[in-house]
């Protein structure tokens, strides 16, 4: 897997399928299809050029507010990356980036439980999963890849824009990815290839233009409706279906918080020992009806 980075939001070039040779064509449908042999239940392709002018890595620099990223090893490794807040490290080399989504059910709330410093079991898999189509992409095509992270200041990328842009679906009123068969119920990850693959999206799915939105009344922190900006200077944010920019991300991490300084401890059978749960909130999850 390649290493070495490149760093800086940088202008879009569109995807075309006359950029693309007949052969990573042909092998793009076939990473796509390993992908759900592996335990994906989504897969889909963007270009980084495409990503780099997503509206989250065009205004989440220009946000007032420095969101905590939730682990002092984020703020770490951004600074190691020479990161400014918001930006992103784009892998040397690479041109796609194949995301994934696993569904969560809301009869599986462990698969989002952080027992004590271990992450969620939801996060596990969709690691192995990644972990496992990186070797095979690369033993079956010699493509150079890159796993990754989850978070931006990790060298993560904003994976609901890219799962938009990739056509998994269309980013939701409650600020979610929104997905026609699991509604917003669904964890993503990603790699990076080093060739250009033709993009699978975006889609014209976009439910909550004819939802009365219920979404927006059960955030226990009004996160949701509320301006990021004291401005209503939104440009550039409808690139993504259903996208308005009324999300308040402090507001959402207080609930975060919240859930963090009310964790419990609980019996975890597989570690055979007691650890602090920490249940984070998916009420803007559970309310959405659709993928139901």
């Amino acid at each position: 897997m390649k290493d070495n980075r490149a760093t800086v939001c940088g202008r879009n070039m569109v995807s075309d399928s006359r950029h693309v040779s007949a052969e990573h064509l042909k092998n793009s449908a076939e990473i796509l299809k390993k992908a759900k042999e592996l335990g994906a239940d989504l897969a889909g392709w963007v270009s980084i050029d495409e990503l780099k002018n997503s509206p989250s890595c065009q205004f989440a620099p220009q946000m007032p507010y420095r969101r905590d990223e939730h682990a002092s090893g984020a703020h770490r490794m951004s600074r190691e990356l020479n990161l400014k807040h918001g930006e992103v490290s784009w892998p040397e080399g690479m041109e796609s980036v194949l995301v994934i989504a696993v569904s969560h059910p809301e009869d599986q709330p462990r698969m989002d439980f952080w027992e004590g410093k271990r992450s969620p079991s939801g996060n596990r898999i969709l690691m192995s999963i990644i972990k496992q189509l990186c070797a095979w992409i690369e033993q079956r095509y010699s493509y150079e890849t890159f796993h990754l992270p989850y978070q931006v200041g990790t060298g993560g990328i904003y994976l609901k824009d890219a799962a938009a842009l990739a056509g998994l679906g269309c980013i939701g009123a409650n600020n979610l990815l929104v997905t026609p068969e699991f509604g917003p119920r669904v964890r993503l990850r990603a790699l990076a290839v080093n060739v250009r693959m033709v993009s699978t999206g975006p889609t014209s799915f976009d439910p909550c233009a004819v939802c009365d939105k219920p979404c927006l009344e059960r955030c226990p922190q009004k996160a949701l409706g509320t301006a990021i900006y004291e401005s209503d200077d939104f440009q550039g944010l409808q690139n993504l279906p259903g996208r308005t920019g009324h999300y308040n991300v402090a507001y959402c991490d207080r609930e975060m918080t919240r859930a963090k300084e009310t964790a419990t401890e609980e019996f975890v059978e597989d570690l055979e020992e007691n650890r602090t749960i920490v249940k984070y909130c998916r009420n803007c999850e559970f309310t959405c009806p659709v993928g139901r």
